[in-house]
């Protein structure tokens, strides 16, 4: 007599969570995708995008920077996440501290807080919950293709205004005014 194996439901293994690193090598495989960088319509005036399917869950993006602009400053809240430079370099100016969450309007920033980083073709980063930068294309030329991941899916987007060490919150987006 033979027996076949039964699986029940309680015995499926749930997705696992994606971290900041599976984000980073994510977005590394995707950099390599020659045809999927190429594909991405790049405009001369402002940044360009697409939505791609990002591992568990996740929310990812291809996006195009044309010459001298930039994102300002804001962060991902709750997401974490990570990005890539695929062709071009691009320039993340970051604070070194976690902020808090809410109950703030406006921040004065402590000397040493400053980071800065050059992210050429190739390079990226992973950032845990609150990491606040702007990315910058400083090239006066050439455009930049960088790939973002996020995890969970951006639930907002907080955007700051930055007057020397004075940083102060100047609103809050949400999905729908992004996509």
């Amino acid at each position: 007599m033979s027996v076949s194996p039964s699986v029940s439901s309680s015995s499926a293994v749930a997705p696992r969570t994606p971290t900041q690193a599976d984000l980073l090598a994510f977005v590394r495989r995707t950099a390599a995708d020659a045809e999927l960088i190429a594909s991405l319509p790049l405009d001369p005036e402002g940044r360009t995008w697409v939505r791609l399917e990002g591992p568990g869950g996740s929310e990812a993006w291809l996006i195009g920077w044309p010459p001298g602009t930039g994102t300002g400053w804001h962060d991902h809240a709750e997401s974490v996440g990570a990005f890539l430079t695929a062709s071009g370099e691009l320039k993340e100016n970051s604070l070194a501290a976690r902020l808090p969450a809410d109950g703030w309007k406006t921040l004065e920033l402590t000397e040493e807080i400053d980071r800065q980083r050059k992210l050429p073709a190739g390079t990226g980063r992973a950032f845990g919950r609150h990491h606040v930068h702007e990315v910058l294309n400083e090239s006066t030329e050439e455009h930049a293709i960088s790939i973002h991941a996020y995890y969970p899916p951006l639930p907002q987007i907080r955007r700051y205004s930055r007057t020397g060490h004075v940083l102060r919150l100047e609103h809050v987006e949400r999905p729908e005014d992004w996509q």
